[in-house]
């Protein structure tokens, strides 16, 4: 029997059609069954996703919100649900990544007296989310709503979580929505651009380092153009090597874990450094090394939709508040009446030097296996990663053509890639996607192939398979060297072959560089959601790095 029209389970949704949203990922539960079939009446406007676990869940809705700039919408339900749901809150924070969840509660009146999977969100989400919250009063529901979405995209974009107590889902909802949601964006002051203009005609070696979330793939090809034809030498922040393509002239690499020590050098030298969207964290700043404040108070123009961000860490020269796309539109349109070519094809060099493949002990060469994917899939192939040192080989080796075609955590979430791959192709049907997962890091959500073969969501997964958790391996060999001194990194993997067919889906195994390529085309044109087992040598640890080289420093 259907609810009535003006429940606030039915409020919920009305606002979610209003904003556009057409896909919900979830973990089914009691707490919000009435949102569930409130979602059940409309199936032409919003598709629910069920997955197999609620951090597969949410880390499809971050993608998706990577993805399209809207919020990513998961639904879980309350207590372990929500707990299991936070790893995709925590990437969604880190990476600046619009996203609601939507938690099933206890019952308001049952509050306080530790209720069967009771749980205060605004205490356990309070430090991960923008927002925490409960709908307490029902006919505020799309007041309450309006205000997450607002949230998520204004000012530093991330997650908004909201307590649904399944109480007041049955009762009136108060009024419906009206308009969508205009987020609200800042630009910069034209006296600002200006004093960037008086800065870049000064400067000798500049770098403009962009990351951030928000870029829209008009403003990233504007900026993208102006710092070409200026020569103007651009690296990309960690994990967000897809807002300009890496073939420009002027791209100098990606400021990320592995980082090419020429544009760390380059970095520590550069007498003005333009930042746009990028936080300046640890990882871009390699450790906070990158940088002393000292310098950054004569070099670092820093702009950012978050004024939280701007002198968090770095004394600037100037900074100013605004939304990335509109700085860089803003930015494209700066005369400094010199170009710095030189300095661009030296840069451009340096990174097309550092991504040649690199020689390795084992059967299987990641770098050229990678360096194969950049040769055989479109421009438009969306590449997703979780965590782990099999990463690094992607991120250094392939290279990216397109905006909004790399999907990976900046929070260094393991298991993010593959749930990330199912939301990618979701929204993009019939373009390649295609995820690197390490074996530690696609078992931690890899039952998630389940919902890949049910919703026929075509991803191809390539799990590289050295039988340790290789990041830590490294680790621990750098710091307790040894074989007797392995202790809880080694892994027995199962035959993940079998494994992809026991789902229904494709599989197919790779032992040889060689081989790769048939296998890969195989994967591609199987016409279901296929897998690569691709077996690797734990040796080869990380590109130029092997676990004897490491043991005998």
């Amino acid at each position: 029997m259907s609810q009535p029209a003006n429940t606030a389970a039915r409020r919920i949704v009305d606002t979610l059609v209003m904003n556009g949203i057409d896909r919900v990922f979830c973990v089914p539960g009691e707490s919000y069954l009435a949102v569930l079939d409130a979602l059940a009446d409309v199936r032409d406007k919003i598709q629910v996703i069920a997955c197999r676990h609620e951090a597969g869940a949410a880390n499809m809705a971050e993608a998706w919100g990577k993805l399209t700039g809207k919020p990513g919408v998961c639904m879980v339900t309350r207590g372990p649900g929500a707990t299991h749901a936070s790893i995709g809150v925590h990437t969604a924070h880190q990476d600046s990544t619009p996203m609601i969840l939507f938690v099933g509660q206890i019952a308001l009146t049952d509050r306080g007296r530790g209720a069967f999977q009771e749980v205060d969100y605004r205490e356990v989400f309070g430090g991960l989310a923008k927002w925490a919250t409960e709908i307490e009063s029902p006919e505020r529901t799309v007041e309450v709503v309006e205000r997450a979405f607002a949230t998520a995209l204004q000012g530093r974009m991330g997650p908004v979580v909201i307590a649904l107590p399944e109480d007041i889902l049955h009762a009136d909802g108060g009024p419906a929505p009206i308009r969508p949601v205009t987020p609200a964006k800042a630009g910069l002051n034209p006296a600002f651009v200006e004093q960037v203009r008086e800065r870049l005609s000064k400067a000798e070696r500049p770098l403009a380092v962009l990351g951030g979330s928000g870029w829209s793939e008009e403003a990233a090809a504007a900026i993208g153009d102006w710092a070409e034809r200026l020569g103007l030498p651009v690296s990309l922040s960690f994990r967000r090597k897809d807002i300009l393509s890496n073939a420009r002239p002027n791209y100098a690499g990606d400021l990320g874990l592995g980082c090419n020590p020429n544009l760390t050098a380059r970095a520590k030298n550069a007498d003005l450094i333009l930042a746009i969207g990028a936080r300046l964290g640890e990882n871009p700043t390699q450790g906070y090394t990158l940088f002393d404040r000292a310098r950054t108070a004569d070099t670092l123009i820093h702009i950012h939709p978050g004024a939280e961000e701007l002198g968090r860490v770095w004394t600037p020269l100037m900074s100013a508040t605004a939304d990335n796309s509109l700085a860089a539109h803003a930015m494209s349109a700066i005369d400094p009446g010199r170009t710095w070519h030189d300095e661009a094809a030296a840069a451009h060099a340096d990174y097309q030097a550092f991504s040649i493949p690199v020689p390795v002990t084992g059967a299987v060469n990641m770098s050229e296996c990678m360096a194969h994917l950049g040769e055989v899939l479109p421009p438009t192939a969306i590449v997703t990663n979780g965590a782990g040192n099999f990463a690094a080989w992607l991120h250094r080796f392939y290279r990216h053509r397109a905006c909004r075609t790399q999907l990976a955590p900046t929070s260094g979430a393991m298991g993010y890639g593959y749930p990330a791959a199912l939301a990618a192709k979701s929204v993009h049907p019939n373009r390649d996607v295609i995820c690197i997962a390490g074996d530690g890091d696609y078992l931690m959500t890899g039952q998630e192939i389940a919902t890949a073969v049910q919703y026929g969501l075509n991803a191809v997964v390539v799990v590289v398979d050295n039988g340790t958790y290789g990041t830590i391996r490294m680790h621990q060999e750098g710091h307790y060297p040894g074989a007797d001194r392995v202790i809880a990194t080694d892994l027995k993997n199962p035959d993940f072959v079998k494994y992809a067919e026991a789902f229904g889906a494709f599989g197919i195994r790779c032992e040889r560089t060689e081989d790769f390529p048939a296998a890969l085309e195989a994967a591609r044109n199987a016409g279901r959601p296929a897998l690569v087992h691709l077996i690797t040598s734990a040796e080869d640890i990380a590109p130029n790095r092997t676990i004897t080289g490491l043991r005998s420093k």
